[in-house]
């Protein structure tokens, strides 16, 4: 079984999935989480097995014959769901010890946004595959005290949210370790700038029990990360957005809510990746926080 989609039973086990599809896929059917596949653990092995024996006639960065077929049957059942004839995809690393109690991985393996079409998604998957052997990677298992060979990895490809808004929120506060507060960053666009800390995000600080906001700060938002062909780009943000909040009062709310039903949910304090799109709210990732050891 080399593809499983989202919301499948199967999609739970993170031996086949990974850890972000597996903490993902439960959640489907009661949140807006974009549709979408995982390409499971067992692709990597074959696609390394393939690549060995046929080292001249496997070329870089494709896929052997039937997992392409496989990957390209279930792209086109995508765009079928979303009602596009060649929907924009996010192509994520999903390893099977991410995402878990100890260790996020968070940034260390590879994502695409906003890849269209069969032949680039398959190149994106195999992108991820060989990110395991990245120097980062690496370093970061060893730092961790993980083994660096042997290492399931699963790829999830969802349909890409062209965000507006991109949110980052702690169902516990991640830097004091209170358990007792809702922490909330926000910024224009994309992920990529408020992930990689290329943007000074909005932040706010919540009672829990109350979901009464505590301490807000407005930052000063000079980059967004935006859709580009075939991928992404960072450029200035207007200027008459940078000092304005990226959210509106009822978004902080609404968020709130979310991290602490999610939390009672997974039953462990929840780091979640957020999206809003022409108002929407949409849920992309869920981990459990690392930094304050419970989980």
């Amino acid at each position: 079984m080399e593809i499983i989609w989202l919301g499948q039973p199967e999609c739970g086990d993170a031996r086949l999935v990974g850890g972000k599809a597996a903490n993902l896929s439960p959640l489907v059917s009661r949140h807006r989480v974009p549709p979408g596949f995982c390409l499971t653990t067992e692709g990597f092995p074959h696609w390394m097995a393939v690549a060995a024996r046929y080292k001249t006639e496997l070329p870089s960065g494709t896929l052997p014959p039937t997992l392409y077929e496989a990957l390209a049957m279930a792209y086109q059942d995508l765009a079928r769901r979303c009602d596009v004839a060649d929907p924009a995809v996010a192509v994520r690393s999903s390893a099977v010890d991410e995402d878990g109690a100890s260790v996020s991985f968070a940034g260390q393996y590879e994502t695409f946004l906003n890849v269209t079409g069969a032949g680039a998604v398959a190149a994106a998957v195999v992108r991820c595959w060989q990110s395991l052997g990245s120097q980062r990677v690496l370093e970061y298992r060893r730092q961790h005290g993980l083994p660096e060979e042997g290492v399931g990895l699963a790829v999830l490809i969802q349909e890409f949210i062209p965000a507006d808004v991109s949110v980052i929120v702690f169902s516990a506060n991640p830097v004091t370790g209170g358990l007792d507060e809702v922490v909330i960053n926000a910024s224009w666009g994309l992920g990529e700038s408020l992930v990689g800390g290329t943007v000074t995000p909005d932040s706010y600080i919540l009672e829990k029990a109350t979901l009464t906001v505590v301490e807000r700060q407005i930052g000063d938002k000079r980059r967004m990360a935006v859709p580009a062909p075939q991928g992404t780009e960072e450029v200035d943000v207007p200027r008459f957005l940078r000092a304005r909040p990226a959210l509106e009062d009822g978004q902080v709310a609404e968020l709130a809510q979310l991290a602490v039903a999610l939390e009672s949910t997974m039953g462990w304090a929840v780091d979640l990746e957020c999206a809003y799109h022409t108002g929407k709210l949409y849920l992309l990732q869920c981990r459990p926080v690392t930094t304050i050891g419970i989980a």
